[in-house]
């Protein structure tokens, strides 16, 4: 594993490239730009933890389900380690938050930062990001609401959701090491088509960003990365929740830099009422379209009711801040605002799914095929990976019929190309290494900073 430091970071030109080897009980060599230094220590003993509070990290991160649950299980590992860690998020998440032994602190009146105020999906994957960028560079006031809630705080390091637009600044403002978390690994080059150039050019965010980027420069002295990179943040070690084998153009797009360390597999401590009992012993589907872009079209829903509602089996539905009285629901639906997604999976044969990296992986790693229809984000690039990969049947939201959901719903569940694409998958995040990976390169990256 090499770490950069990132010019962004720490306003440096020059790149340092560290790699370490550390064996648990054994010596610990660190090449320093060709120096070597050896350190005679039990790096276990004393970077593993032992109940004393080691080092205190400051946890930024968006409030969405999709990006909070991929850090729960490391910061779970972080505390039992020892390290106290203050993570910032909206009251929505306290619980999960404190569940996992980390300290809660509240966006507060900043909140409605994370709220688009389009959801509607744009032209493009890159018009959504543009018009996003510009909208969260109008609001960068949030830099100095952080700043005022953790004044007089001490801080060893941060660790920031990649798509936390301003967690690479305050790292810089704060002068400590950062490390990102990656819950979304689509790269911004992967919307660089021919043309793109002169778009981006022309868009509101890219004046919007210039003045911002002076303003900063002035105010704090730190460098913003490059406007493709607000929502892509890096940080001197970069933790991705998926295999190598699910990323394309591995070797190309993703440096040394980067931990793959498959799907986020941790005790999530839910306490959600499911009647189990009525789906022991039968056939079971699943559908849900997320958390974020679920209500945009509420013409899917009649497609699902339309499609299943003649299935030998139970449907389950998750839809979650849905007003779903205006629907006539089959019988054979049961329709909740949120589920035990984990403990439903070990029931299901077939699945519907937005693309989202959670549930997306929530299946693989599960042997559940299933049928994607991407609304918006990251999901249409999940979705084209995992169609590319053999493991779905990609279907376009404009153009579905309750027919062809539900021919194609039959495919993925009879035809094996499909189920043996999944299970390849899925023995590649079961063997990436998981939390228990990611905390060994945190306590590597600790000891390179002299961090205790």
């Amino acid at each position: 594993m090499f770490y950069r430091h990132n010019k962004y970071l720490h306003g440096k030109d020059n790149i340092l490239q560290i790699r370490t080897f550390l064996p648990i009980y054994r010596k610990i060599v660190i090449f320093f730009s060709g120096h070597r230094v050896l350190f005679k220590e039990n790096y276990s003993e004393k970077y593993m933890g032992r109940g004393k509070k080691m080092s205190k990290v400051l946890f930024l991160n968006i409030p969405s389900h999709g990006h909070i649950n991929p850090t729960l299980g490391l910061v779970e590992g972080l505390v039992k380690q020892g390290d106290e860690v203050l993570y910032f998020t909206t009251e929505e998440f306290r619980k999960k938050v404190e569940s996992m032994g980390a300290t809660f602190i509240s966006y507060g009146s900043k909140s409605d930062f994370f709220v688009p105020k389009n959801k509607k999906p744009g032209k493009s994957i890159l018009d959504d990001l543009l018009n996003r960028i510009d909208e969260v560079l109008n609001r960068a006031d949030i830099i100095e609401y952080i700043l005022k809630q953790i004044q007089g705080m001490k801080f060893d390091y941060i660790i920031y959701g990649s798509m936390f637009p301003y967690g690479n600044v305050i790292s810089q403002i704060l002068k400590i090491p950062a490390i990102s978390s990656f819950a979304v690994f689509a790269k911004p080059k992967v919307f660089m088509e021919k043309g793109n150039e002169e778009f981006i050019k022309n868009h509101k965010a890219t004046g919007t960003y210039q003045r911002l980027y002076m303003k900063l420069e002035t105010l704090y002295g730190v460098q913003m990365p490059p406007m493709l990179d607000l929502f892509f943040n890096k940080g001197e070690l970069n933790i991705a929740y998926t295999s190598e084998l699910f990323v394309s153009n591995i070797k190309e797009e993703y440096d040394d830099s980067f931990l793959f360390i498959g799907p986020p597999v941790y005790d999530r401590k839910e306490k959600i009422e499911f009647p189990f009992e009525k789906i022991n012993g039968r056939k079971v589907l699943y559908i849900s379209l997320g958390t974020v872009f679920n209500s945009i079209d509420t013409e899917l829903y009649e497609t699902f009711f339309k499609a299943f509602s003649d299935y030998d089996g139970i449907v389950i539905m998750s839809a979650f801040k849905m007003d779903i009285s205006k629907f006539h629901i089959p019988e054979n639906f049961i329709v909740q605002n949120y589920v035990p997604q984990s403990e439903i999976l070990k029931y299901v044969e077939g699945a519907i799914t937005h693309g989202g990296m959670n549930s997306t992986s929530d299946l693989i790693y599960n042997n559940v095929p299933f049928v994607t229809i991407p609304i918006g984000a990251d999901q249409r690039y999940i979705a084209s990976r995992v169609s590319e990969l053999g493991a779905t049947i990609c279907l376009n939201k404009d153009n579905i019929s309750p027919q062809l959901l539900s021919d194609s719903m039959k495919r993925v569940i009879t035809e094996r190309k499909y189920r043996e694409a999944v299970e390849k998958i899925s023995i590649s995040f079961k063997d990436a290494g998981g939390y228990k990976k990611a905390l060994m390169e945190i306590s590597k990256f600790k000891i390179l900073h002299s961090i205790e």
